[in-house]
């Protein structure tokens, strides 16, 4: 049997699917948003030439993409309906901070990164001060998550205070260096939320999981127009988030998305989604 095909019938063979697989996008959201850690960001997009942005909210077993106008407040707040009960890991981007949450882990890594870029800005000896005080307290810090499984534990909570007392120290301090002060308007800012990861094990120091879940999404806007519509935007976010989330658990997405479209043709009903693999599901 042969038939034509169109730009127009792939389109909307392509808008149908994203129909029928909303509910597994749908729980996927809820799922993350029930997350104990949940990591988050956010990139530019298009949408009918217009500039907009993808938010990619992620955790180890599921990741949630959505495309809004709004890279501010609002956008989060269609997002996080309610109270986010566990712990939020992002980058310095203000807006997350209208996010009421449990608590919130700052990422270390920009701030190294930050250190490294005025390092090629500054050369003079108030900022290499600063800049040693504050690489040292973060690298300790670090490194003493690395070891909560090793050490005993009143020496493990010990070291933990007394980094909270070095950091207490680096903020009070007078410092002149222009970029210090600027540096330590955002440590001030963000300072209960630098060493949280120290007092929930499992949470990283860093947001690289969302940075890794959110390159997907750069590499297709790097070979595409990204979205003609709104409405195909909407499809891409659905997609993406599906096949992410089948990734990350284990299995081939088309394979698993064919298997779920015969169920839907035969039933009428989309099956669940798919939990993460494991051991018995393998076999």
């Amino acid at each position: 049997l042969h038939f034509g095909l169109t730009e127009g019938g792939l389109v909307d063979a392509w808008q149908r699917l994203a129909a029928i697989l909303k509910p597994w996008y749908d729980a996927i959201g809820q799922e993350v948003k029930g997350a104990g850690t949940l990591h988050a960001d956010e990139t530019g997009w298009r949408v009918a030439g217009r500039t907009v942005w993808l938010w990619c909210f992620t955790t180890a077993q599921a990741t949630y993409y959505m495309i809004d106008r709004c890279r501010g407040a609002p956008a989060l707040l269609k997002f996080f309906t309610e109270e986010f009960a566990g712990v939020l890991v992002t980058d310095f981007w203000a807006a997350y901070n209208i996010v009421v949450c449990a608590a919130r882990q700052a990422c270390l890594v920009h701030l190294f990164r930050e250190l490294e870029k005025v390092d090629g800005l500054d050369p003079s000896e108030t900022w290499a001060a600063f800049r040693k005080k504050l690489k040292r307290l973060l690298g300790d810090a670090i490194r003493l998550g690395a070891q909560r499984e090793t050490l005993p534990q009143e020496t493990f909570a010990s070291r933990r205070a007394l980094l909270d007392t070095r950091r207490d120290e680096l903020l009070a301090a007078p410092w002149e260096n222009a970029h210090a002060k600027r540096l330590l308007k955002r440590l001030r800012r963000y300072r209960n939320a630098l060493f949280t990861f120290l007092d929930h094990p499992g949470v990283p120091s860093d947001n690289n999981h969302a940075e890794r879940e959110i390159r997907p999404a750069v590499v297709i806007r790097k070979n595409s127009l990204c979205n003609r519509s709104d409405n195909g935007a909407t499809v891409q976010a659905t997609m993406m988030s599906v096949y992410r989330t089948l990734k990350l658990r284990g299995f081939d997405p088309l394979q698993t998305i064919v298997s779920a479209l015969k169920d839907y043709v035969r039933t009428g009903v989309l099956p669940p989604l798919p939990g993460p693999k494991t051991s018995d599901t393998d076999s």
